[in-house]
């Protein structure tokens, strides 16, 4: 998986468990925010990555422009400074439209840290 720069800044790390794809932001001094804890920037940019990458690999198509319309995010509680980890779940898929929740947490799945609701427009090259 080709990894933009803002990704590689994050130190974001693709990973498969049971078929799902997910990310690790590893803890990093690029990632602090207020002393102990992880900027809520870069908890963004781990759900708003984790979303994108998802539903690219869902569309499967590189022509396809995904264009977000809306993204809510919702913080928790405060993101330590260990690993953290998000996943994505489309909701739906359509032609024109999708819409990915997103769940960010660093001691399991049960304990979030933040989510983020995406809604993206698809443009899809014509049909000719």
């Amino acid at each position: 998986m080709d990894m933009p720069p803002y990704g590689k800044l994050l130190g974001l790390e693709p990973r498969r468990e049971d078929g799902r794809l997910f990310f690790v932001m590893p803890a990093s001094q690029g990632v602090v925010g207020r002393p102990g804890f992880l900027h809520g920037g870069a908890i963004a940019g781990l759900l708003e990555y984790t979303a994108f990458a998802t539903l690219s690999e869902k569309v499967a198509n590189p022509k396809v422009v995904m264009k977000p319309i809306t993204v809510t995010v919702d913080f928790m509680r405060g993101g330590r400074m260990v690993d953290t980890r998000a996943e994505a779940r489309i909701e739906r898929l359509g032609r024109r439209i999708a819409n990915v929740e997103v769940f960010a947490w660093q001691n399991g799945r049960d304990k979030p840290i933040a989510s983020a609701q995406m809604n993206f427009l698809l443009e899809r090259p014509a049909r000719t």
